[in-house]
């Protein structure tokens, strides 16, 4: 192997299994307290990452996620958060995962490992040169990833990734790279959980940063946000009452009627 996976290093911790849960918890903490340093070392390359994203969705582009195992799933973690948060159609980002929407619950041995799925999952939807794909794999030498990188590549889709050994075959391949070097596991070989972190981390920094871009936040709220349960019915009928100073009941009203924030205060005021 050309380059070192330090995902697979020796955990500097031995004998785990001989302390206590206080022990534990506590040098897992210290371990995890280590990962927003690393992040932000690779703040530059999430910088163009974010910004190339958003300049596919601004242009009627989709976001494409493509993982295995928890990279896959908090690939679908993220693009499944951001119709609710953001307002946004559903097809905007879609996360795609080895072994289809049963892996996100239950691990389907082997999916990872055909360098041709990928690609297949990703043509089943039509992806296509206005589209941007973001292939998430924490040891940057996933099958399922790389293959599907490879044939965007190939077709000039723009490519992004998201990995944590820097100078692996996923980091050299994807025209936009981040790599987050976080080190050995506290369970050796375990990448769900430091480098698990970061990823969560990051795809937080895209996803955010191109839903902003595109207007889905004003000042620092969610306006577009879905109203999907009492919780939400609550805090847009608060940001109404806020933005206009009108009464708990009135606003209530509004967001009843216009059925988003945005559409509430919008019609409020050119009424």
């Amino acid at each position: 192997m050309s380059f070192k996976k330090t995902t697979e290093e020796p955990s500097n911790y031995d004998n785990l299994e001989q302390m206590s849960v206080r022990e534990l918890v506590t040098a897992i903490n210290e371990e995890d307290k280590t990962v927003p340093f690393a992040v932000e070392k690779a703040l530059p390359e999430i910088e163009k990452l974010a910004e190339a994203v958003s300049a596919k969705l601004s242009k009627g582009g989709r976001l494409f996620y493509v993982g295995a195992g928890t990279s896959g799933r908090l690939g679908v973690v993220d693009a499944s958060e951001c119709p609710p948060t953001f307002g946004v159609p559903h097809d905007l980002v879609i996360g795609l995962i080895a072994g289809g929407d049963s892996a996100i619950r239950k691990a389907v041995e082997f999916a990872e490992d055909s360098e041709e799925q990928g690609w297949i999952d990703l043509e089943s939807l039509q992806v296509n040169q206005k589209d941007i794909v973001v292939g998430i794999a924490a040891s940057g030498t996933t099958p399922y990833v790389l293959g599907a990188l490879k044939e965007c590549n190939l077709r000039n889709i723009t490519t992004g990734s998201i990995s944590c050994n820097a100078g692996s075959p996923l980091h050299k391949i994807a025209k936009y790279p981040v790599v987050v070097v976080v080190g050995p596991e506290f369970v050796t070989g375990s990448s769900r959980m430091k480098a698990g972190t970061a990823q969560k981390l990051v795809l937080n920094m895209i996803s955010t940063t191109a839903m902003i871009q595109l207007g889905r936040v004003k000042g620092n709220r969610m306006v577009d946000m879905q109203l999907s349960n009492n919780k939400l019915v609550d805090r847009g009928t608060r940001m109404v009452m806020e933005a206009i100073n009108v009464s708990e009941e009135v606003a209530a009203s509004l967001l009843k009627e216009h059925k988003s924030v945005r559409n509430a205060i919008n019609a409020y005021r050119n009424g």
